[in-house]
């Protein structure tokens, strides 16, 4: 097999990117999506697992339901987590 034919060139290719160290491949992608008019950003969101967040969306969800100017939205919400499961 030669790598001259043209069927052989993506066998080449894919063998050479895979001969590439992961630090590499990882910073030729980011250059790729970079040329591509990308940029990286860093997103930080609450977890939903920590007891704390869990304790405090409780205790904000039980003010809510408490109040009658919420009743449409409250509503609204149920209904929708209801038509999933139908």
């Amino acid at each position: 097999m030669r790598a001259t034919e043209p069927g052989n060139m993506l066998l080449l290719h894919r063998a050479e990117e895979m001969a590439k160290p992961a630090r590499k491949k990882m910073t030729d992608y980011r250059a790729r999506l970079r040329a591509a008019g990308l940029r990286p950003i860093q997103i930080w969101v609450p977890d939903v697992r920590s007891a704390r967040l869990q304790e405090e969306a409780r205790r904000q969800s039980r003010l809510v339901s408490r109040r009658k100017s919420e009743r449409d939205a409250l509503d609204f919400i149920e209904a929708a987590a209801d038509w999933d499961s139908r």
